[in-house]
């Protein structure tokens, strides 16, 4: 089945030429794709021709001598230019983060842009909503022999991973995501969270208590009535605008991972997702949300202190973590370090400052830096003795099940990262998790703790204005040019 006819591309250095170029080829094609559809639903097999929807594509021309980690001879050829390359999927969504990318890389090179059209076909689950709902089974058994359906082979995080590094026999990456990697995203997204790829902020936290959900809905109602955000969304597109008024009642069964949208323009707002408990969780959502490019995520939630001269409440910064969680070590193995990165963790220790008011000589006896230990097992206590000598040898502080998940998604996907989490027991001392207990501790130190992590997401945001805040810690040595 061939792809639709290639146009032919044109170059040109104009950002907003190039951008409405790719979502005038995009909209043409979905809408083939649509027509394609409907005239296949409507049993008019017939007319079906060979021509299929295909993802746009923009290129990236640099002269040899400025392309990154090429001279005038790049592996032994002559260049007279080098290429970066990706397919496109939704520009709308992501016509903002385009263009910043885009004026990044024309103020630093002598770059000319090229829009056409790929060899890369839109499998239709991502160009037609719902594309099998209606169908009976037979034509839902045919639909692969009329139309193109995701290619998992295809569809994957090889260049995230770095499995690409030595392949120089094409256009190099632009993008860490293809626009398959991307549309597969940004279902999942919509559901596991409830809510649409478009509500989510640049700056993401990450709970695994429900309790913090239920204070961030009432500080972003505040915020929004006081006309410091737009709106508050909700899973199953519940929306509150300044009039305090949802437009919804509250959906009756909740996603496994709902998020919580307090609305800024440009997306400078804040999501708030519940991802429950467990490193499965906090890879699942963390794979999804990266093609979003967020400017950070950061983990706020409960853990168990490990020292004796730690108190209920105290919190935790994660200076390192000591990866017992397993879920990634097929892609990260265990060995690779997590660098810890200095915008992050200044941002959350002036913030607990901050909004805690002790002053800066007695910050050490509420804030704990150090080890963090994520598990994939529960109910690790009963396993202690396994657990024992790690523990002492990493000089760990707390153990949770998500916040090494979390850091390490962020340093493979280039997203910045960091960990603050909060003592709710004291497991190796005789204070373990009882309700009584529990309710006392959510009491005093949730909304505080939330407080906390906002109040470092404004310290982050004014960085990211700065343009100070994405790391280079986070970048390897051969890497697209969208970060």
């Amino acid at each position: 089945m061939p792809p639709a006819p290639r146009i032919t591309p044109e170059q040109t250095e104009q950002i907003d030429a190039a951008i409405a170029e790719l979502i005038a080829l995009y909209d043409q094609q979905t809408a083939l794709m649509q027509a394609r559809f409907a005239a296949y639903s409507a049993g008019e097999i017939d007319s079906l021709d060979d021509v299929h929807a295909v993802y746009p594509e923009l290129k990236v021309h640099i002269p040899a001598e400025e392309a990154v980690m090429t001279s005038n001879l790049a592996l032994g050829r002559v260049a007279r230019s080098h290429e970066f390359s990706t397919t496109i999927t939704r520009p709308r969504l992501f016509e903002g983060y385009f263009r910043s990318q885009l004026h990044q890389i024309m103020e630093k090179f002598t770059a000319t842009l090229e829009v056409t059209l790929s060899d890369s076909p839109i499998p239709v689950n991502f160009a037609v909503e719902s594309a099998t709902a209606r169908m009976d089974l037979a034509a839902r058994q045919a639909l692969p022999t009329y139309f193109y359906t995701p290619n998992l082979v295809a569809t994957n995080d090889r260049i995230v991973d770095g499995k690409q590094i030595l392949d120089r026999d094409r256009a190099m990456p632009l993008s860490l995501f293809t626009a398959e990697r991307t549309d597969y995203s940004l279902y999942r997204i919509k559901h596991y969270t409830a809510t649409e790829p478009s509500d989510f902020q640049r700056y993401i936290l990450f709970t695994n208590y429900q309790r913090y959900v239920d204070e961030f809905v009432e500080h972003a109602c505040a915020e929004v009535k006081a006309g410091r955000a737009d709106r508050l969304v909700e899973p199953g597109g519940r929306v509150t605008l300044c009039d305090g008024k949802p437009s919804q009642k509250p959906i009756k069964k909740l996603p496994q991972m709902p998020a919580y949208h307090m609305v800024r323009k440009d997306g400078t707002g804040v999501t708030l997702v519940n991802i429950g408990v467990g490193p499965s969780n906090a890879k699942t959502i963390t794979d999804h949300l990266a093609v979003l490019r967020p400017d950070v995520w950061l983990m706020i939630g409960h853990c168990g202190a490990l020292r004796r001269t730690q108190r209920l409440g105290d919190y935790v910064l994660a200076h390192a973590y000591l990866r017992l969680d397993n879920v990634l070590d097929h892609v990260l193995p265990p060995h690779i370090p997590l660098p810890t990165l200095a915008e992050i963790q200044l941002s959350l220790t002036e913030a607990v400052r901050q909004v805690t008011g002790v002053k800066e000589d007695k910050l050490k006896a509420l804030l704990r830096t150090g080890t963090v230990v994520t598990t994939d097992d529960r109910n690790w206590e009963l396993n202690f003795e396994n657990y024992a000598l790690d523990l002492n040898a990493s000089r760990a502080i707390a153990i949770d099940m998500e916040s090494a998940t979390i850091s390490a998604n962020g340093y493979r996907y280039r997203v910045p990262y960091g960990t603050l989490l909060c003592a709710s027991d004291r497991p190796l001392h005789g204070e373990i998790k009882l309700p009584g207990m529990a309710d006392a501790f959510y009491q005093e130190r949730v909304g505080q703790h939330l407080e906390i992590g906002l109040k470092a997401i404004e310290l982050l945001s004014d960085a990211a204005e700065a343009g100070s805040l994405h790391s280079r810690k986070l970048r390897s040595f051969d890497e697209p040019l969208f970060r």
